[in-house]
C-alpha cells in the first residue's frame, strides 16, 4: 500500500514562494510517477507537475517557469518548489502516485490528503 503525506502549505502574499513536500512510503518515488495535483474552489483538479519513475518531468502551462518538481529518493520525498505565487494558485495541493505516465487524473491510484495553499493579493 502506497502512503503519501503532503506538507508545506500555508498562507502567503502574491509574489512569495513556498515549497511543498510529499513524503512517500518506501521506494515509491523511484518506482512510481508522482504528480502534484491541485483543486481550486469551484474548479476541477489540475495536474500541475509530474515526475516519472524514470526522471521525466512535465508541467502544466499555467505553472511553467514558476514551479519546479524534484525528488530525493533517499528520503522518499518529492518536492514542489513554487515561486512568484499569485491568487490564482490558491488551491488544495495533492500529491498522488501511479505506475503509469500520469498524464490523466484517473491514472493515479494513490492520493495524499492534500495541503492548502492560499495566496492573497
Amino acid at each position: 500500500q502506497v502512503q503519501l503525506v503532503e506538507s508545506g502549505g500555508g498562507s502567503v502574499q502574491a509574489g512569495d514562494s513556498l515549497r511543498l513536500s510529499c513524503a512517500a512510503s518506501t521506494r515509491t518515488t523511484s518506482t512510481y510517477t508522482i504528480g502534484w495535483i491541485r483543486q481550486a474552489p469551484g474548479k476541477e483538479r489540475e495536474i500541475v507537475a509530474r515526475l516519472t519513475w524514470g526522471g521525466r518531468i512535465y508541467y502544466a502551462d499555467s505553472v511553467k517557469g514558476r514551479f519546479t518538481i524534484s525528488r530525493d529518493n533517499a528520503k522518499n520525498t518529492v518536492y514542489l518548489q513554487m515561486k512568484s505565487l499569485s491568487p490564482e494558485d490558491t488551491a488544495v495541493y495533492y500529491c498522488a502516485a501511479t505506475r503509469n505516465w500520469g498524464s490523466g487524473l484517473d491514472e493515479y491510484a494513490y492520493w495524499g490528503r492534500g495541503t492548502q495553499v492560499t495566496v492573497s493579493s
